[in-house]
């Protein structure tokens, strides 16, 4: 049942995971650095040096919702482009099916 041609690479998504991540610390330490004008106010703030990982299941899941969100969406904008009449799918119509996704989602 499981078809890897059609699924996102998990190397890539945990890349792209762990940017966010990395990104998320950054800004949650500057936010902390604001709030705390003292070094030894904040000692005690060991999960801050912890990095965040994501297991091989968690990454299988994350690949196949990436998955079924990218093949909706197109499903979606393809219908909205027949219905104009054209066999093409064009920005406009991604950008008009994209409320409802995220919504639906």
């Amino acid at each position: 049942m499981e078809n890897n041609n059609n699924s996102f690479d998990q190397d890539l998504v945990y890349a792209i995971f762990k940017i966010i991540w990395s990104r998320k610390a950054i800004e949650r330490e500057k936010n902390e650095d604001a709030e705390y004008s003292k070094p030894e106010e904040r000692a005690g703030t060991s999960k801050r040096n912890r990095p965040t990982s994501a297991n091989s299941n968690a990454l299988k899941l994350s690949c196949e919702l990436l998955r079924l969100f990218v093949t909706e969406a197109v499903q979606r904008a393809a219908t909205i482009a027949e219905a104009e009449g054209g066999s093409k799918i064009e920005a406009t119509h991604l950008e008009r099916i994209l409320p409802q996704l995220l919504l639906d989602f």
